[in-house]
């Protein structure tokens, strides 16, 4: 089978998904080890045995639901690659807006940054690659995610990230940082949302947080303020609908200076506050 055969046949295989096209390409690329280019330079070329059945395979996954990052071993996330396993949250662009919020708002050059829940390590290793003389720590309570995170850390020749196990703070009592991150669980346990798409492949404990799904946001905030600086600040991602609620909780709990982002779809995405101790 040619390439341009290859490609008609998974887009109509995949007809009805949200992103058919897109998701063909990236499938056949994968298989090949080539770019997108190549698939329009040489539309002609022949599939060896070997790639057609991997892509067949990979066609049939997709079909079914399973996510292409998960099938390619890899995700993008500020315009660096990441690998990604069933262990934990693919990297999403969203969540990118945590990273440019950070880096807008930090005032130090060698802050200490502490990454909440850090699954793939995406955020902390995009911090620590845009701030070198940073001091950046990234936790998870799953061990499977940790390794993860170390294994992007020098597949992206990062340095100056460390990533231990740790469920929220528990591992690291002590330490203090002068900015927490996290994009915690915040998707209500009886939402539909769960039942759509690629998170119906991922792990539930990183998506849901309770009833209102503020479970896991409410911990955070209830702890953060024993391990930052005077004048630390906490950003938290959440869902579109959340903002109010979690900038009431950040009040609540003794912040100030909070504010709420929109992501690129102008929709509430992270809420930012700062501690301050005198």
């Amino acid at each position: 089978m040619r390439i341009d055969q290859a490609l008609a046949f998974a887009q109509a295989e995949l007809a009805g998904t949200e992103t058919p096209a897109i998701d063909s390409r990236a499938l056949l690329c994968h298989c090949l080890k080539k770019p997108v280019s190549y698939l329009y330079t040489w539309p002609e070329r022949e599939l060896s045995e070997a790639q057609l059945s991997q892509f067949n395979t990979l066609v049939a996954k997709r079909k079914e639901g399973t996510p292409v990052a998960y099938l390619r071993g890899h995700q993008e996330f500020w315009s660096m690659d990441f690998s990604v396993s069933e262990a934990t949250l693919i990297p999403r662009p969203e969540t990118e807006l945590l990273v440019e919020k950070v880096l807008e708002l930090n005032q130090r050059a060698d802050a200490a940054i502490c990454d909440l829940g850090t699954g793939t390590g995406a955020i902390a290793i995009a911090l620590a690659s845009e701030l070198p003389k940073a001091h950046i720590t990234g936790v998870d309570r799953v061990p499977e995610a940790v390794e993860l995170a170390k294994s992007n850390a020098a597949l992206n020749h990062v340095k100056n990230v460390t990533f231990k196990q740790s469920d929220w703070f528990s591992a690291i009592p002590n330490c203090i940082f002068d900015i927490i991150v996290s994009n915690p669980p915040y998707v209500e346990s009886a939402s539909e949302y769960l039942l759509q798409g690629d998170v119906r492949f991922e792990p539930a404990s990183a998506l849901t947080s309770g009833k209102d799904g503020l479970d896991d946001i409410r911990n955070i905030l209830s702890t953060a303020a024993h391990h930052l600086n005077n004048n630390g600040m906490l950003l938290i991602e959440h869902g579109y609908n959340q903002g109010p609620a979690v900038a009431k909780e950040f009040e609540t709990h003794g912040f100030t200076d909070i504010i709420t982002f929109y992501d690129v779809n102008t929709l509430d995405r992270v809420t930012t506050g700062r501690w301050y101790t005198c």
